[in-house]
């Protein structure tokens, strides 16, 4: 599997990676799950959502991606009751943010490594427990280069 396209996350005042699909949970619960167009391999889901954390709650904002009938897709298109952000209730779960540059490139789904990992404990939409992990520092002037990012946010660098 290739490296993946990262979802979006508004968190603390910044825009930052989310090495985390809540959205899977949801359809594996048997939410209404559409035929997304899977034609990049760096998006094996076929979506990239946009999400929020406000007052320990997460919610999706933002949903993009093509049905495979040339549709293209918005939250409406999932929650139609809510097509401006819905609560995520559903989700239940670590989300997992990298930080800094990247240490390792591994070219299969999230598993980069990244100077820092900070983790969102969830339980239904609700962050209970912040944690951080120190995995290295880059070397001085290296280039090593960043996760893949859509939109040209890069996500990563200078995270606090």
């Amino acid at each position: 599997m290739t490296a993946q396209f990262a979802e979006q996350l508004h968190y603390q005042g910044r825009d930052v990676a989310m090495h985390t699909p809540p959205l899977s949970d949801y359809f594996a619960m048997g939410g209404f799950s559409p035929s997304f167009d899977l034609s990049c391999t760096a998006l094996w889901r076929g979506y990239i959502g946009r999400w929020e954390i406000v007052d320990s709650r997460l919610y999706l904002l933002e949903l993009h991606g093509t049905l495979r009938d040339g549709t293209e897709t918005s939250v409406a298109t999932l929650f139609p009751d809510f097509p401006d952000r819905v609560f995520a209730h559903w989700y239940s779960g670590t989300i997992h943010i990298p930080r800094g540059k990247r240490l390792d490139y591994v070219h299969m789904g999230y598993d980069s490594t990244f100077e820092q990992d900070l983790f969102l404990d969830v339980e239904r939409g609700v962050v209970k427990n912040t944690r951080a992990r120190h995995n290295g520092t880059a070397e001085s002037g290296s280039a090593l280069g960043d996760a893949l990012f859509p939109h040209g946010n890069r996500g990563n660098e200078g995270a606090t």
